[in-house]
């Protein structure tokens, strides 16, 4: 019996590459004293650093998720107490995700951790063929050049 994903179910793959890293990065987070904190709420941390606040569209965009995956994360957050939600005095039907006091209090912990993510992935880019962001990378253009749907179609008529 193997203890492994299948190679060629590439999805079950992937799941099971982003489990493996994304869980230890909750464990480090977790050994900091950051139980709540979650490894996908970085890149929403550094967009609204960026940015400044946004709404889930924007957010969305900024990070390169669906704007549900955007919005399901701001709600994960806000109940952490790490974003509010608060009326854009633009256009009173949007809201506006902004990071709290608590928020940037944990911003040195933060960045401690991402510092020391990026220095880990580099390590693990060194053991690969390639490193793993430049082949996802591939693998999303070319799955927008040609959608996957696109070839399983064309995979049933052969």
């Amino acid at each position: 019996m193997r203890n492994h994903p299948d190679p060629a179910a590439v999805g079950t793959l992937l799941r099971h590459v982003l489990e493996l890293l994304d869980a230890d990065v909750a464990k480090v987070y977790q050994e900091q004293g950051l139980s709540e904190y979650r490894p996908r709420f970085s890149p929403v941390v550094r967009a609204l650093l960026a940015e400044g606040p946004l709404s889930v569209r924007d957010l969305a965009a900024a990070i390169g998720v669906t704007h549900s995956a955007a919005s399901q994360t701001a709600a994960q957050m806000a109940r952490a107490g790490l974003v509010t939600h608060t009326s854009d005095p633009q256009d009173a039907r949007r809201r506006l995700i902004e990071l709290t006091p608590k928020a940037h209090a944990l911003l040195p912990q933060i960045q401690a951790e991402w510092d020391a993510t990026v220095a880990a992935m580099a390590e693990l880019d060194a053991e690969l063929s390639m490193p793993l962001a430049d082949l996802l990378t591939e693998v999303a253009q070319a799955a927008r050049r040609r959608p996957f749907r696109e070839r399983i179609a064309a995979a049933y008529q052969r």
